[in-house]
């Protein structure tokens, strides 16, 4: 390999590793040579290779600087939902979506999908293929109803990465992070009881809290810090909540990390009115910052927390592998399971878990989070370049989603039939409310089709805007 690639490649994973914080400076161009034993211009050379990725920036007379995002567009205010248990509606807008345009589409901005042509997943791949060729039978037999012993193993590795000293045996595997939502409601409550959510929150969840016969209470929610925790306690005081759903490590649709003190303190609000969380974590391997951010689930010293993800977001969404570790409620977890679907299929759980055991997955994400990074960055720049003044952005931190509230004066369910003409699918904010709030709203992914496509989407809806503004 070139010198300076190799050494670019050096920075870039210690800068992934956290060992280098945004805005840290970096080792000056003559440090660096001699600790690398390289010549000066392979180290400028490196930092070139850097600045263009957008991992770091020079600043005259100073030297180079790990790259901070700049906040050139102002952030969503605090969401303000009627805060009261509603029923959740919108299924049709839901389905409509998930069955799909029909047509040519130019650009999907509505679907939440992970990058899935990365020659990272190729180890992956390459297992799924040996496992149908030698191993066929055992994906045509009955599995453990708690899933496969070597993929929970797993898990229970990924699960210390992310605070949380697990056993394979606290865990039940699932088919995608969609039936451990509904699962897990069905495991806490009843007909008619009262769930707390985000607001705006993934429409998934509300459509499970919808499928269960619940309510949900939405609860105030900021694109930095998520759910208020003083709201929380109101609406604790107020209504007979029987559990808080929430997305805390990078959100969907809005992107944020909660901070790790927060988390800890709607865990003791939890305790305090004994209620059980359910902890959508489906986006946390790929949280933009390392070491990936601590769950709710660390801080459970007695079972309430029901953590639920999978590798839908940070794999693909087509292996259908989530799990479930559900503290106290495992046994009623395994009872609604085995009803609603018994056991999963078995060889996607022996790949990906060969696949966690022999690095590749680590090796995926970090290459993921590189992707995802300058991808959000680029899309909020086409953004700032492309929508009216006025609109409103939330800066994920990490996964590939962000939320878009445009001026009030905006339908954004108007704007998304007049875009499908376009072959522009996109994401109305009204799905991500139980009762049709945020219709001003959009959420986003940023990383289907390449760069310039994306902008040439971004500049066709701008245009729209602009006519409908006249």
């Amino acid at each position: 390999m070139i010198r300076y690639l190799h050494l670019a490649g050096r920075l870039k994973e210690h800068i992934q590793m956290g060992h280098f914080a945004p805005g840290d400076k970096l080792p000056s161009v003559r440090q660096l040579a001699a600790e690398h034993g390289v010549s000066l211009s392979t180290v400028q050379e490196a930092y070139r290779v850097l600045e263009q990725e957008g991992l770091i920036e020079a600043r005259a007379r100073s030297g180079y600087f790990v790259a901070q995002l700049r906040e050139r567009i102002a952030r969503p205010a605090e969401s303000q939902p009627p805060q009261r248990p509603m029923d959740v509606s919108l299924w049709e807008d839901v389905l409509d979506m998930l069955t799909g345009y029909g047509g040519e589409t130019f650009c999907e901005f509505q679907y939440a999908m992970p990058i899935m042509t990365a020659p990272t997943l190729k180890p992956l791949l390459k297992s799924l293929y040996e496992l149908n060729r030698h191993r066929a039978q055992d994906g045509m037999s009955y599995g453990n109803i708690q899933g496969d012993l070597g993929l929970r193993e797993q898990l229970s590795r990924l699960a210390a990465g992310a605070g949380s000293h697990l056993e394979a045996g606290d865990f039940v595997v699932t088919s995608g992070c969609q039936e451990a939502l509904s699962v897990c409601l069905r495991s806490v409550a009843e007909n008619g009881d009262v769930i707390a959510v985000e607001s705006p929150g993934f429409y998934g969840a509300m459509q499970a809290i919808k499928a269960a016969n619940l309510k949900a209470l939405e609860i105030p929610t900021d694109s930095v810090a998520g759910m208020s925790i003083e709201a929380l306690k109101l609406a604790l005081d107020q209504w007979p909540v029987k559990a808080i759903l929430v997305t805390p490590t990078v959100n969907n649709p809005q992107g944020y990390v909660m901070p790790l003190a927060k988390k800890q303190a709607l865990y003791q609000l939890a305790q305090e009115y004994d209620v059980a969380i359910i902890e959508d974590d489906i986006y946390g391997d790929i949280a933009f910052d390392y070491p990936r951010p601590k769950t709710i689930k660390s801080f459970d010293t007695d079972g309430r927390v029901l953590l639920c993800s999978s590798f839908s977001k940070s794999l693909a969404p087509g292996f259908r592998v989530g799990w479930i570790a559900p503290g106290r409620y495992r046994d009623k977890v395994l009872h609604i399971k085995y009803v609603s679907s018994s056991m999963c299929p078995t060889l996607p759980q022996l790949a990906i878990a060969s696949f966690i055991r022999q690095g590749g997955y680590e090796r995926h994400l970090r290459a993921m989070r590189v992707l995802y990074r300058k991808a959000r960055d680029g899309m909020l720049k086409g953004i700032e370049a492309c929508f009216p003044e006025g609109t409103r952005v939330s800066y994920p931190e990490g996964g590939f989603v962000l939320w878009v509230a445009l001026p009030d004066r905006f339908d954004a369910t108007r704007l998304a039939e007049q875009a499908k003409q376009q072959g522009i699918i996109l994401a109305p904010g009204q799905m991500f409310s139980a009762t049709g709030k945020y219709r001003n709203c959009l959420r986003f992914n940023y990383i289907d089709r390449d760069p310039d496509t994306r902008l040439a989407a971004l500049k066709t809806l701008g245009n729209m805007m602009s006519a409908n503004d006249t």
